[in-house]
């Protein structure tokens, strides 16, 4: 039995944004339905949000949103989610979000998006978690994040067992099998306490 039940996706919502992105967001909810893997997002049915959310719903999949109460409303709001849980602040939502999950991919998107994977990572970095998690960058989106990363690393601000812990794939699938295989260790150092993985 797969230990990674669910991954939260981190993107962004936006409907300006170019097809490739769209496109980037559908191939990774194609690749969680083939797995088995539930999906817990933003709650939106717009941008990112919106086309990772349909692929894996149409295909039968687990999909859980997370919504603050004012953004819940007609033509905002993803219908198609088996759960969707309307929460008061951006800080609940990340909270619950990162509860209910095993791992975590990010996809393109803006200040929030940047916000979530940041919190995440610096949560990893203080051993307040062990989740894996990593970018999905075949667009080259987040390039000059990396960079940084690399830039942070090499000038002692970062350690780099803390920059390693950032996988990073062009392709969902090679994403997934590696974001698997760290969680997989991880659940096994635990003994196998499914309690462990998912406290945050």
């Amino acid at each position: 039995m797969n230990s990674l039940r669910r991954i939260c996706v981190f993107c962004g919502s936006s409907p300006e944004v170019e097809p490739a992105f769209l496109s980037e967001a559908a191939r990774l909810g194609r690749e969680l339905s083939r797995r088995g893997i539930g999906l817990v997002f933003g709650g939106a049915r717009v941008g990112l949000m919106g086309a990772v959310a349909a692929e894996v719903s149409t295909r039968g999949g687990e999909v859980i949103g997370v919504l603050p109460r004012q953004l819940a409303i007609p033509g905002l709001r993803f219908e198609g989610a088996a759960q969707m849980h309307l929460v008061d602040s951006m800080s609940e939502r990340k909270f619950l979000m990162t509860q209910m999950s095993d791992a975590f991919v990010v996809l393109p998107g803006g200040l929030g998006t940047m916000d979530e994977i940041f919190e995440v990572a610096t949560s990893g970095q203080l051993s307040m978690h062990g989740k894996p998690f990593g970018i999905l960058n075949g667009s080259g989106y987040y390039d000059d994040l990396l960079r940084f990363l690399d830039r942070a690393t090499s000038c002692g601000f970062m350690r780099p067992k803390d920059r390693a812990s950032w996988i990073e794939e062009s392709d969902a699938d090679r994403l997934l099998s590696q974001i698997e295989l760290h969680h997989d260790e991880a659940y096994r150092g635990a003994g196998g306490d499914d309690r462990l993985p998912r406290n945050f």
